[in-house]
C-alpha cells in the first residue's frame, strides 16, 4: 500500500512504549555519579581485571547522555575526559576525545534507545562503546605509547553486559515516588 492514500499520509502505529518527557534529576546526581564512576575506575585492581574492567565514566556518561540529553552533554563530557586524563597520567585529550564521540552518538540515538528496555539496548551501547575505545586505542597507537594486544576490546564487551545493572542502579534514583494519598 501507497504512503500516502486519498491525499492523506499513512503512518504505522507502533506498540513501543515511549517515555518521551522524563522528569529532570537533579544536577548533584549527576555530578556524584560521575564521581563515583571516577573513583571505581581508579580503584587499583589486578592485571586480568584491570584489563577486563569497563570503563564506567563512559558507561555513566552514556546513560545520562541517553536519558537525560538535556542535563549532560558535550561540556561535562569534555571535561571529564580531560579529568580522566589528568588522573590516569595518559595522553591529553584521548579520554576526552573518546567520551564526546560517545556522548555524540547517545545524543544522535537517545530518542531509538529510550524505546527499548535495557537488555535490548546492549548492542547499541557496544557498538558505542567500541567506537569511543578505538579512537582512544588509536591515539594511543599513534602516539607509540601502547602495543595493541588482542584482548584490547574486551572491556567495552564487558561494559556492554553491565548496562543492564547499571541502568536499573542509575534509574532507580531517578524515578518518582508516588504518593499514595494524593491518588
Amino acid at each position: 500500500m501507497h504512503p500516502r492514500q486519498n491525499g492523506k499520509f499513512r503512518t504505522r502505529s507502533y506498540d513501543y512504549e515511549v517515555q518521551e518527557f522524563l522528569l529532570p534529576v537533579r544536577k548533584s546526581l549527576i555530578y556524584i555519579s560521575l564521581i563515583a564512576a571516577v573513583l571505581i575506575n581508579l580503584m587499583p585492581f589486578d592485571k586480568v581485571i584491570l584489563v577486563l574492567r569497563p570503563d564506567f565514566v563512559a558507561l555513566v556518561l552514556l546513560y545520562w547522555n541517553i536519558y537525560q540529553p538535556q542535563q549532560v552533554g558535550m561540556s561535562i563530557a569534555f571535561v571529564s575526559g580531560l579529568f580522566m586524563d589528568v588522573i590516569d597520567i595518559s595522553i591529553m585529550g584521548q579520554h576526552a576525545v573518546a567520551y564526546c564521540l560517545i556522548t555524540f552518538f547517545a545524543l544522535l540515538l537517545h530518542r531509538r534507545l529510550r524505546l527499548f528496555n535495557a537488555f535490548q539496548q546492549i548492542p547499541a551501547v557496544l557498538w558505542i562503546l567500541l567506537s569511543g575505545q578505538a579512537v582512544a586505542f588509536l591515539a594511543r597507537v599513534l602516539a607509540g605509547t601502547y602495543i595493541p594486544e588482542w584482548y584490547v576490546f574486551l572491556s567495552s564487551v564487558i561494559g556492554a553486559l553491565c548496562w543492564p545493572l547499571l541502568s536499573f542502579l542509575l534509574g532507580s534514583f531517578c524515578k518518582q515516588r508516588i504518593d499514595r494519598d494524593e491518588v
